[in-house]
């Protein structure tokens, strides 16, 4: 597969919508595409993740109700692998769906603009291509599983909490932007609540606040706390970082409410379960419900993947840099779940995500291909 094929399967993906649980017509068309390019195996899981498979060591039978998923053993995952650079599987596990948007699909001044080409069916396209070139090399040992999976974007993250029971590799990149020269050891954690109260409705001329105007005072305490909460951190990925994401009022003439939803980012000291308690602390007597919520994530960059993508992107005229990001991504789901090696990488720039300017540079997401191949050859190569 040809740079100019990379560039128009992107194309063609970003041309399918796939907002979160739509994902369904993006899935058949990447399952078509990984059988034409001669993967092992295709299918559509459970969930509706598309998954397609390199080499014949990662066993796959069925599709859909009557999928049976062959994966390591305990007494494998415990035992040293007879050669670390010759995993029995990497996974390289990104997302199909987007947030909404309509961005009209075009190439300009060699950029592809549309919703998803950089978060993030540029760094899907780029594992698509990487493992289908692949395959063809004849010194590779081991098993590529590619995993595009669905709701990333929906704090439901159906399809990596599907994927991190379902499939196991002893190495896992997550595609998300990076920049074709970094790689992301690390995201924040999150909680997303709703907080509402109720009172009967007063007169404007009398001293009582209204509930739009206790709502305001809440969420102004919220953003006190975490203010004094980030005083003694050094590091912004140590640090709380809250988020009113909207605010609405209404009322019947008798009864008036008042509701925000609020993201929290957490650092790595502060779980959901703490988040939820020093959220009530400030959340005073208003209802508070929780829609989801995941820990943070770090890894190392000392583990053989890492050194792998060191090198790919030394390859390309690059030096590797390092990232702790303020999001959440599905790394966060699979990477404690499998206990292997995990980072996330890919082509793009990470500030336009879910901007109405979401566009990838081509020639990024050429060079991104590149450093996967490099660094996946390196890391499956058959021992000297």
């Amino acid at each position: 597969m040809n740079d100019r094929e990379a560039i128009e399967l992107l194309e063609a993906m970003v041309r399918i919508s796939s907002l979160s649980g739509q994902e369904a017509n993006l899935a058949a068309f990447l399952v078509e595409t990984m059988n034409r390019l001669g993967f092992t195996q295709a299918f559509v899981d459970e969930a509706g993740n598309a998954v397609g498979v390199q080499g014949s060591g990662f066993r796959v039978q069925g599709s859909g109700e009557n999928t049976q998923f062959s994966t390591l053993s305990p007494q494998q995952v415990k035992e040293p692998q007879s050669a670390v650079l010759n995993p029995q599987s990497l996974v390289l596990l990104g997302h199909m769906d987007t947030v909404p948007g309509d961005i009209p699909v075009r190439i300009e001044d060699g950029k592809l603009f549309g919703r998803g080409a950089v978060d993030a069916k540029g760094p899907l396209a780029a594992f698509i291509v990487a493992a289908a070139r692949l395959a063809k090399r004849p010194d590779l040992q081991g098993n590529v599983v590619v995993v595009g999976c669905v709701e990333e974007e929906a704090p439901s993250s159906k399809g990596a909490h599907f994927a991190a029971t379902a499939y196991r590799g002893d190495f896992c990149v997550v595609g998300e932007p990076s920049g074709w020269n970094a790689v992301t050891l690390g995201y924040k954690g999150f909680i997303r609540a709703v907080l509402r109260c109720e009172q009967e409705t007063h007169h404007t001329a009398h001293p009582i606040p209204t509930a739009s105007e206790r709502a305001c005072r809440v969420w102004a305490r919220i953003e006190a706390a975490a203010k004094r909460f980030n005083a003694e951190q050094s590091r912004v990925f140590d640090q709380l970082l809250p988020t009113l994401v909207s605010i609405n009022s209404g009322g019947d003439g008798c009864l008036e409410w008042a509701e925000i939803r609020i993201n929290l980012r957490l650092p790595p000291e502060m779980p959901p379960p703490q988040a939820e308690v020093w959220l009530r602390e400030y959340a005073e007597d208003f209802q508070l419900s929780l829609i989801g919520g995941l820990p943070a994530w770090s890894g190392a960059r000392t583990s053989p993947l890492h050194r792998a993508f060191a090198r790919g992107i030394r390859a390309q005229g690059g030096e590797a840099r390092y990232l702790l990001k303020t999001g959440t991504a599905d790394l966060n789901i699979v990477a404690p779940a499998w206990g292997c090696p995990a980072l996330a990488y890919g082509p793009g720039d990470a500030a336009l995500d879910h901007t109405p300017n979401e566009h990838i540079v081509l020639e990024e997401y050429v060079q991104g291909i590149q450093v996967l191949e490099e660094a996946i050859g390196f890391l499956l190569r058959s021992p000297a």
